[in-house]
């Protein structure tokens, strides 16, 4: 991750498109509790500073909002409906990133989606935002204002340019939404005034089955900060089946009061807070145990480990881990697998892999997070690109920091807790969620 200050924020939702061929994708449904929180289901296949009006409809306690996700293609599609009336989006679950955005009609220079792109004259809840208005900055990026557009016919709209760590960009304006999600009840449950991109011009690395992206990351204009407690707690959980999981299974992610990760097993990691970078979910990884070998973070003399030297990102597939631990861990992951590494596929490039159905007898790793070690299968630790290939999830960077990709997550329990400033985490068959 790294931005310009006067142009575009960068984020890493698409650090890790590159990584081998393609993966599987899954979108997102919304249970209702009854503790006033929501659930949304994951299908494979900071608003404080806005002074428009910014009304939430209230869930009765008997309701909990969800929102269905299904994986497609390495990513987590959130399913989430938009307008009046309601049109159902399908946006890529990310936790390394805040805007939440969509493409829109008339759109220029954007990529192919496979269901009709949101047209905001049709919806009698869709609002443009002033360029004076404080909703305006919420991002934390260069706003272009002006009379006209080639996209819009009102004057003075905010403009924005919004751009991630693969080069994918999107621009367009910012504008009041509501947001509908659907309760476990089959009830629906809003949440208006949300600030949204409306994409006009669209470009990177996606597939015809994301329609854009929902930013769930800390910065005021993520869904999370713009929900803050609105459903009792400022909190959310996911459930993320692993990557080779059939695209008919869902998982969960879930939304204040009710998505706390408790019970056994659970463990639990501060968040690290940067006043320079407010989005990610920073957490302190002190070293990564291959089978019985300990490798710690940093291999200097000091053994000194940064607070805050990784991110957890639900839109990023591998684990990126900087070049010399990376190296240190493919090593040891070579040295304990009875089996010859591919070496003669142009196809996979560097990358660590075996010509196998599965790994049988490979070392189990255990990342450890200051307070909280969390181990890893061979469910997490590789995935397939190709039929009869394995490949380890993970990738280098030469960065000081890294980040914890969603195949490792997978199969937890993950709780992000802004009241307490913790992450949990709990072994869980997320396929049963």
């Amino acid at each position: 991750m790294g931005g310009h200050p006067r142009t575009f924020q960068f984020h890493a939702c698409f650090v890790g498109i590159f990584f081998f061929i393609h993966f599987l994708h899954f979108s997102t449904v919304v249970e209702a509790s009854n503790n006033g929180g929501f659930s949304v289901k994951l299908i494979r296949k900071k608003l404080a500073r806005t002074t428009t009006p910014y009304s939430r409809r209230l869930m009765d306690s008997s309701k909990v909002v969800q929102s269905t996700s299904n994986a497609y293609l390495g990513h987590y599609l959130m399913e989430l409906s938009i307008g009046t009336p309601p049109k159902t989006i399908y946006g890529i679950a990310d936790t390394g990133s805040d805007l939440i955005w969509t493409q829109c009609v008339p759109c220029h220079n954007c990529y192919k989606q496979l269901n009709p792109m949101f047209d905001p004259q049709q919806s009698s809840t869709y609002t443009n935002i002033s360029c004076e208005s404080e909703a305006c900055h919420i991002l934390d990026t260069t706003i272009l204002c002006s009379s006209s557009s080639s996209f819009s016919a009102h004057n003075d709209q905010c403009n924005y340019t919004y751009a991630y760590a693969s080069a994918s960009i999107t621009h367009g304006v910012l504008a009041h939404e509501k947001f509908t999600f659907t309760s476990t009840m089959g009830q629906p449950i809003s949440l208006e005034g949300v600030v949204f991109g409306c994409g006009h011009s669209n470009s990177g690395d996606f597939n015809d089955h994301e329609m854009g992206i929902i930013g769930l990351g800390k910065g005021p204009a993520s869904l999370i900060s713009q929900m803050g407690s609105s459903f009792g707690s400022k909190r959310f959980s996911q459930c993320l089946v692993p990557f080779n999981t059939d695209i008919d299974v869902y998982s969960k992610l879930s939304f204040g009061n009710g998505s706390e990760v408790l019970g056994e097993g659970v463990v639990s990691t501060p968040l690290v807070r940067k006043a320079d970078d407010t989005t990610p979910y920073f957490v302190t990884l002190l070293g990564i145990t291959v089978g019985n070998t300990y490798l710690p973070f940093s291999n200097t003399s000091s053994g000194t480990v940064a607070k805050g030297n990784m991110f957890i990102d639900s839109g990023t597939p591998p684990t990126i881990l900087p070049q010399d631990l990376y190296d240190r861990v493919v090593v040891e992951m070579r040295n304990q697998i009875a089996l010859r590494p591919i070496e003669d596929d142009h196809d996979l490039g560097s990358q660590l892999c075996y010509r196998t159905e599965t790994i049988v007898g490979g070392p189990m790793i255990i990342a450890h997070f200051e307070g909280a070690d969390v181990q890893l299968t061979q469910t997490q630790i590789f995935v397939p690109p190709k039929d009869g290939v394995q490949c380890l999830g993970f990738t280098n960077t030469s960065s000081d920091g890294g980040i914890y990709g969603n195949f490792a997550q997978s199969n937890y329990l993950i709780g992000f807790d802004l009241d307490r400033q913790i992450v949990s985490f709990k072994p869980t068959d997320c396929t049963k969620q």
